[in-house]
């Protein structure tokens, strides 16, 4: 922009000292012919941007500009408006072409025009200093034109560019958002199935007792409403203690090691319970962190679905990890069920299955009333933890 208002200021200048050079100029119809083709020759220029968008119209806006220019150079007598005049052409022509054939094309019309014009105002023998002078100026425009192409074109890039990321940006903080809804949603329907678990399953039974100790008492039995009332207190005591092993479990964080968070969990399970757990871990190979946290936390919940449900004596615990994937294995000696009947409101396995299959693998159940129960996990080592 700065060079194109350098270019009018110029060209204006000329026009002005090209009356003081040529008194012919002030007679009405000369003047009034050369100030309206001076005229129309600028204000084409100022419509080069909409010539540049259609571009159909680039051929016959060089052919009118490149006649323009010869005619008022002609009227002027003016050598140095060849030089303005023609020049400008020649640098507004190679940014809209480039250095392609076209711009060559129109390069060698405007420079031809330009000759011409000179030899009628100079004569022939002048025509040596004509080329000294316009070939090199018509390459420093030519460079000059190209690098300023170039620079304008990689701030247009640039700026595109900036666009680009800004909307990334906007979206990343979308997408960050969304998953935090997701984790956030995912925490509560954990924190849901403990409470299930624990809660509400302990209560419901709590109020079963409560209502048929208060039944005998009505009754006139006070012995069996007592007895009721000490299975209840029981009841309440070990439905708090799952409660509170349920908060230990989601405080407790997970430990970057497999290794590690199983024997933890199998120690700490061992413990609360007092049913034996000996893990059999064999890990030929690395796995990543965040199938690491997602089979700590398979075996976590597996064991704890053992201490509610199972009744068992003894727990085989068996982890291996091979190229082909991570399975884990939970056997128990326990009471066993149909995997068939579970109900769907049964949040103790469904959890299980739910929180598997967010990280990738898959959870198989093999168990019958009296034969115990055996869930394996399959998490293949590529999984992607989604919560």
């Amino acid at each position: 922009m700065l060079l194109f208002w350098f270019a009018m200021t110029l060209m204006l200048a000329m026009f002005l000292w090209s009356f003081f050079l040529n008194r012919t100029l002030l007679r009405p119809g000369t003047f009034v012919l050369f100030s309206v083709l001076f005229t129309v020759h600028i204000l084409l220029h100022w419509r080069v941007n909409w010539v540049e968008k259609h571009r159909r119209w680039l051929p016959w806006y060089v052919l009118v500009q490149g006649f323009l220019a010869f005619e008022i150079t002609f009227l002027s007598g003016n050598i140095g408006m060849i030089f303005c005049l023609f020049m400008a052409l020649i640098g507004e022509t190679l940014a809209l072409f480039r250095i392609t054939f076209g711009g060559i094309l129109a390069t060698l019309f405007f420079l031809g025009l330009a000759m011409t014009n000179f030899v009628l105002l100079a004569g022939l023998q002048q025509a040596g200093w004509f080329a000294l002078g316009t070939i090199p100026m018509t390459i420093f425009i030519g460079i000059y034109v190209i690098l300023f192409s170039r620079q304008a074109e990689a701030n247009a890039r640039a700026r595109k560019l900036l666009e680009e990321l800004e909307t990334a940006n906007h979206q990343l903080s979308e997408y960050a958002a969304q998953v935090e809804d997701l984790t956030l949603a995912a925490e509560r329907q954990r924190m849901a199935r403990e409470l299930h678990d624990t809660l509400s399953q302990g209560l419901a039974g709590l109020i079963l007792q409560l209502e048929a100790a208060d039944a005998h008492l009505a009754g006139g039995h006070p012995d069996r409403g007592r007895a009721i009332l000490q299975q209840s207190m029981e009841k309440a005591r070990a439905t708090l203690a799952e409660a509170r092993q349920a908060i230990d479990d989601l405080r407790r964080p997970a430990s970057p090691d497999l290794v590690e968070a199983i024997r933890q969990e199998a120690a700490h399970f061992s413990t609360s319970t007092g049913i034996a757990c000996e893990p059999l871990v064999d890990l030929e190979q690395s796995i990543p962190e965040a199938v690491a946290e997602a089979a700590g936390r398979a075996v976590a919940e597996g064991l704890t679905n053992v201490a509610r449900h199972a009744r068992a004596q003894k727990v085989d615990l068996r982890v291996a990890g091979k190229e082909s994937g991570l399975v884990i294995e939970i056997c128990d000696d326990g009471v066993g069920f149909d995997p068939e009947a579970i109900q769907s409101g049964h949040y103790g396995l469904l959890g299980m299955r739910e929180r598997v299959r967010l990280a990738g693998g898959s959870l198989d159940v093999r168990s019958a009333p009296g034969q115990g129960t055996c869930l394996t996990v399959r998490f293949p080592l590529e999984a992607v933890v989604y919560e």
